[in-house]
């Protein structure tokens, strides 16, 4: 099974309960997690399993093509285009952005599935 390597930004209310089905996804790796608040419940859930911290999203977009996703999920104007900004910048074609709104359909369609943790299907 392929695994997508996943970067999170923003894990406050909204990005919490994505991250907590991205931690359990077997088909998931995230490669760091970046909130301004490194004292958040989804930061520390994400030290706690393993995975890179950072108050600075920019860190996630450097890692290039080892991104597959960042999930953007701050709903703030001024980090979606910074991170568009960056990636053009960087010349990344692999590195996908998924938005707030897509991020939210995502985890609606997980939910309304029955789609749990430990689930592969």
């Amino acid at each position: 099974m392929q695994k997508f390597r996943i970067g999170m930004v923003g894990v406050g209310e909204t990005g919490t309960p994505l991250l907590k089905q991205l931690l359990d996804a077997p088909f998931v790796e995230l490669v760091g997690v970046a909130d301004l608040d490194l004292r958040l419940p989804g930061i520390l859930l994400a030290k706690e399993r393993g995975v890179p911290v950072t108050d600075n999203f920019i860190e996630i977009a450097e890692q290039g093509s080892r991104v597959d996703i960042i999930i953007d999920v701050t709903g703030s104007r001024k980090v979606r285009e910074d991170l568009r900004r960056y990636m053009q910048f960087s010349g990344n074609t692999h590195t996908v952005i998924v938005h707030e709104r897509v991020a939210l359909l995502m985890l609606s369609l997980g939910l309304d599935a029955g789609w749990r943790p430990g689930m592969t299907s």
